[in-house]
């Protein structure tokens, strides 16, 4: 399976990218990102790309790929509506149509987030614009699409989040996570868990489209 990757270097991403390099199902992995992960490995290629919303100049090297992890997003922490939608609804949406006019038969992976809003009239904008991007997405005619909500995700095998607000709950969490996990089942999951699942539905897939946390670590759990 040949697997591309965006947002690579984000907690998420990295997670993916690590278990996809230590899975023999996975052929190669190509990661999109503005700069490099930092990591070498012979099933590792990488595109350095600046401008997230036009893919002319590369897209002929999406061609073949078996499915796309988009792990990449922004907080919406302080930042108005419309910079918010231009940069999660906008860029996911510009970067699928570049998967799909290159390699219509592929998987297509979205990691959103617990609280995602699949009706788009809710009070919360980041769940509402999250949930757009979603809609759109499964209504794309790719082979198979699915939408991931983790909610709290712990950091392993080195990964860490750049965010610092996210590095201080995983400080104060991360050594409670096993009773944290124990309480909380439902809405916590690690990013081995995630990559499990990530390549776990684009080599079989599942009933489910759109993921919950529970979900997730379900389907890792049955991954090879």
């Amino acid at each position: 399976m040949r697997v591309v990757i965006f947002g690579g270097t984000g907690m998420v991403g990295m997670g993916a990218l690590i278990e996809c390099l230590d899975d023999t199902r996975v052929s190669s992995v190509l990661v999109v990102g503005r700069r490099s992960v930092g990591i070498q490995h012979p099933k590792l290629e990488e595109i350095i790309h600046q401008d997230f919303f036009h893919y002319d100049a590369v897209q002929s090297r999406f061609a073949g790929s078996d499915a796309c992890f988009f792990c990449l997003g922004v907080s919406s922490v302080g930042m108005e509506a419309d910079t918010y939608h231009h940069l999660t609804y906008d860029l996911t949406i510009a970067a699928a149509t570049a998967m799909l006019a290159a390699s219509p038969q592929m998987t297509f992976c979205y990691v959103s987030g617990e609280g995602t809003d699949s009706t788009e009239r809710g009070r919360l904008m980041w769940a509402r614009v999250k949930g757009k991007t979603e809609n759109a997405l499964l209504r794309m005619p790719f082979k198979a699409s699915y939408m991931l909500r983790p909610g709290f995700i712990q950091p392993l095998k080195g990964v860490k989040s750049k965010t610092p607000l996210y590095q201080g709950v995983y400080n104060v969490l991360g050594w409670i996570y096993p009773v944290l996990h124990g309480l909380l089942p439902r809405y916590t999951t690690t990013t081995v868990a995630l990559g499990r699942a990530l390549i776990r539905l684009a080599t079989v897939g599942d009933a489910q489209r759109v993921l919950s946390t529970a979900d997730i670590n379900r389907v890792a759990s049955l991954s090879g």
